[in-house]
């Protein structure tokens, strides 16, 4: 049984690691777009899904294999933070994130479509966390832009970065946040290969 990540996260990637030893990395050719006539949790679940078909298309040659994929939303009183397009924009973000009672939810949908012995299985789901940021300066949100980590990252912040100090607690899994619900997958993958 073939394991395929249809992501190029290198944060994706050791989270994953951490399951299976082995499996083989097909980015996803598939645009992100959102459909706003859909709930948030069903945005995550359609774009990870599509993530996850498009390079099931692509590898009918394989036979018996498990896609994988995820997508991470941003939002905070129903406003969805995607990649910030500059420096700018990014401190934008992080400063309407700190903004009245300074929480918001991190929302990842994963995807799995599983050929195993001709038949084929979908699983479409989501997790959420909910994070509290402390108080963060100006000078502070400098500091971290000028990592120059922030510009590809869902609400321009990671919290497995340097900007974990200004992270009071989170509410839910640590590795849904990052961007890979490992407690779940575990669950679902578990059923299909041996964990050596």
């Amino acid at each position: 049984m073939k394991i395929i990540l249809a992501s190029q996260s290198p944060r994706r990637k050791e989270l994953l690691q951490l399951i299976v030893p082995k499996f083989e990395i097909i980015v996803s050719n598939e645009e992100e777009q959102l459909d706003n006539q859909l709930s948030i949790e069903e945005q995550v679940m359609q774009i990870a899904y599509k993530k996850a078909k498009n390079v099931y298309e692509r590898t009918k040659a394989v036979g018996d294999r498990i896609i994988i994929a995820s997508d991470t939303i941003v939002t905070k009183n129903e406003k969805i933070y995607g990649k910030p397009k500059d420096r700018n924009h990014a401190k934008e973000m992080i400063k309407e994130l700190i903004t009245g009672d300074r929480t918001h939810n991190i929302l990842t949908g994963l995807s799995l479509i599983i050929e195993e012995n001709g038949k084929q299985k979908e699983y479409k789901t989501y997790d959420t966390v909910k994070v509290y940021l402390k108080n963060i300066i100006d000078e502070e949100i400098e500091k971290w832009l000028d990592t120059g980590k922030a510009m590809d990252k869902a609400a321009a912040y990671g919290m497995q970065d340097e900007f974990c100090v200004h992270i009071e607690k989170i509410e839910g899994n640590y590795t849904t946040a990052i961007g890979l619900p490992t407690q779940i997958l575990y669950d679902i993958v578990k059923e299909y290969i041996h964990m050596k």
